[in-house]
């Protein structure tokens, strides 16, 4: 691959923080420099940090960044979470964004497997 922007779970990302933009539209204004921060910002760390790992050029340096975007998938999952406790978010959003965050999870899982197997091929 030439690109970072080839991977299908950047292109997943990208595609859950548009998403993400799209829910916190409704929630009330109050929580604009609160949740509605927190849940963008940690939906942006998570094709951000796969970019950045990408562009570090290190294996090693690589998997840290995606673990650190598997990490952002988690908080933003919890904020979501409270949100819905909240009744920020309807339950048909809710699982629909744990869906994708999931099946995002589930592919930087399989990335993270495949660098490490490069980084020790004998195991």
């Amino acid at each position: 691959m030439e690109s970072y922007k080839e991977l299908a779970v950047w292109q997943k990302a990208i595609e859950l923080v548009t998403d993400i933009y799209e829910v916190t539209k409704s929630f009330p204004q109050e929580e604009r420099y609160g949740l509605i921060a927190q849940i963008q910002r940690a939906a942006i760390s998570v094709p951000a940090n796969i970019a950045e790992g990408w562009g570090r050029g290190s294996t090693k340096e690589y998997l840290q960044y995606l673990r650190v975007s598997r990490g952002s998938l988690a908080e933003l999952e919890t904020h979501l979470i409270i949100s819905y406790k909240l009744d920020f978010i309807s339950t048909g959003a809710l699982h629909k964004l744990q869906k994708d965050i999931d099946t995002i999870g589930r592919m930087t899982n399989n990335l993270i497997k495949s660098l490490q197997r490069k980084l020790s091929p004998n195991s």
